[in-house]
């Protein structure tokens, strides 16, 4: 059980709607920028793009994680997903830097700036991105939709920040503060990108997935009644939302009956306390061979503490 299986439909047909609005507003956003001479508008439009790369990703990704598995690929396509989130975070970075550049320009030689218009689109602006990310939001938490999501947000946040931007301008006549807001968009654009970057790269290089610990999932097999210990364990993420688990458990001279249990109690565990549904165990009845090889090493429990700092 996977969780996208819970309505990749209505996920696949939110995201194609956001698509259309948001390609829309895209074109909305170059026109009024280039009319009123607003930087931060363009930025705007550079981040709506980054929005509407996220949201094509997260549409091709929605449809190849829902392929299944076949025998070159066993896991099925989950980590297209994470790819395209990876991919479209990278870009995110590129254009954020461009918008700095950009800035740094308009600063140094301000353009008068039509702030009306600044803040008619970015009004559209504030509306279209809350109701998309509401959408998004309704339905559901794998990595792709809330990389989608982030961006949404972020969108909604730094679009009103135009608004304000624009009274601002029409009260003072400063034209600084246009660049001045593109640099924050700017910024909103990095942080959000570098952090998908991070999360995708440890689900590519098969890290702990985010918020376990193998101490933690350690402990919760050894709880299990006729476990006597546990080592060799690896855990990862295969997509966003499911993860793997491999170890070798150690247990008494029992039938196979009674071990059956033991491997249904500690499955029971997995699943329950961790979200883990794809479990590779190994039983042994002597101590591993690979001892010194294992994560997790097979010592007395009361000298277990001094290997964990």
């Amino acid at each position: 059980m996977h969780v996208h299986a819970h309505g990749a439909g209505g996920t696949t047909r939110v995201l194609k709607i956001s698509l259309g609005v948001t390609l829309a507003y895209i074109v909305l956003l170059v026109v009024a920028g280039i009319r009123a001479h607003s930087l931060a508008l363009l930025s705007e439009a550079g981040h709506n793009l980054s929005d509407f790369l996220a949201l094509l990703l997260s549409l091709v990704a929605v449809y190849f994680q829902s392929r299944p598995a076949n025998s070159s690929k066993t896991y099925g396509y989950q980590r297209a997903g994470v790819l395209a989130a990876l991919v479209n975070a990278t870009s995110l970075v590129g254009v954020s830097f461009f918008i700095f550049y950009e800035a740094f320009r308009r600063l140094q030689h301000p353009e008068h700036v039509q702030a009306s218009i600044m803040m008619w689109v970015a009004g559209a602006g504030v509306v279209m991105n809350g109701a998309i990310a509401l959408l998004l939001y309704r339905s559901g938490g794998d990595v792709n939709i809330r990389s989608a999501l982030l961006h949404e947000v972020g969108d909604t946040l730094s679009t009103a920040a135009v608004i304000v931007g624009g009274w601002v301008i029409l009260a003072t006549g400063d034209s600084w503060i246009d660049p001045a807001l593109s640099v924050g968009i700017g910024v909103l654009i990095l942080w959000s990108g570098s952090g998908i970057v991070r999360e995708t790269l440890n689900i590519l290089l098969e890290g702990t997935p985010r918020g376990m610990e193998l101490e933690k999932i350690a402990l919760a097999i050894r709880s299990v009644e006729g476990v006597n210990d546990v080592h060799d364990l690896h855990v990862w993420s295969i997509g966003s939302e499911s993860h793997a688990l491999s170890c070798h458990i150690s247990i008494g001279d029992i039938q196979l009956s009674m071990s059956e249990r033991i491997l249904r109690d500690v499955k029971a565990r997995l699943l329950h306390d961790f979200r883990i549904d794809h479990t590779t165990i190994q039983f042994e009845h002597a101590i591993c061979e690979v001892a010194h090889g294992c994560v997790i090493p097979v010592n007395d429990p009361q000298e277990e503490h001094h290997h964990h700092h």
